[in-house]
């Protein structure tokens, strides 16, 4: 049996070619919406909720598991740490996977949400930001949300903590998103906040809709790393079967 770390598009879709190969798998998610996302199927076992590292590596112990797959969101760095740390208390095989770095294009980059939040304090104009709520707190200095529209997932809670710290313009929905909603979302905005998600990600829709519309894009880049491809990964999987 699989053990799929998920909870993105790579996750999404390496469930769903376990599913029609018909290979047992356990795909892991922290939300609910992520579970929406996963194919029903007798094989494919729905795990929901954040975990820690020994969480993880009680997962790992209870079941009969081939190789333990990281397909985590590459900004999820604790996660991943997480999952590698369990990984080797365990002695399970670990694979990460990894989204395809495209070249830089046009915007400002950065390589955290503070460098991205304090460029943004020295320039005028509104600001939508579509990192997810994890980066909002970077920015809630003085008078800054009152700049921003935020767009984060359809949740209550998170909605209540962002009018808390003070952002009264929310947009609520779920990704990845065409380029005529974020030509919708965008519109009066004058910087685009967003994360170098790759093309699984919607981000060359925000790239064509910031332009279409005359904003500048603040990228926040994605950390390094090392691992195999999702179509290497689908590779290992068909031939280890």
């Amino acid at each position: 049996m699989e053990l799929i770390f998920g909870g993105t598009t790579e996750g999404r879709l390496l469930a769903e070619y376990c599913a029609q190969k018909h290979i047992p798998a356990a795909v892991s998610v922290a939300t609910d919406y992520g579970a929406e996302l996963l194919p029903i199927s007798p094989i494919i076992c729905i795990l929901t909720g954040r975990l820690d590292e020994n969480e993880i590596a009680d997962i790992i112990c209870s079941g009969n598991y081939l190789r333990v797959i990281d397909a985590t969101h590459p900004y999820a760095v604790e996660v991943g740490k997480n999952i590698r740390a369990a990984c080797e208390k365990t002695g399970a095989e670990y694979i990460r996977v990894i989204r395809k770095r495209e070249p830089e294009i046009y915007g400002k980059y950065f390589d955290t949400p503070e460098e991205a939040a304090e460029y943004l304090r020295s320039v005028t104009g509104n600001i939508f930001i579509a990192t997810g709520s994890k980066e909002l707190p970077v920015f809630c200095a003085d008078g800054f949300p009152e700049r921003c529209t935020v767009r984060i997932l359809p949740d209550e809670e998170m909605t209540e903590r962002c009018r808390k710290s003070g952002f009264n313009r929310i947009i609520c929905g779920k990704g990845p998103f065409s380029y005529e909603e974020n030509l919708r979302d965008f519109c009066g905005c004058k910087y685009i906040v967003t994360k170098e998600s790759g093309s699984t990600g919607g981000f060359h829709e925000k790239y064509k809709a910031a332009r279409e519309l005359g904003a500048e894009l603040v990228i926040i880049r994605r950390p390094i790393e090392k691992g195999i491809t999702l179509e290497e990964a689908e590779r290992i999987i068909s031939e280890e079967l």
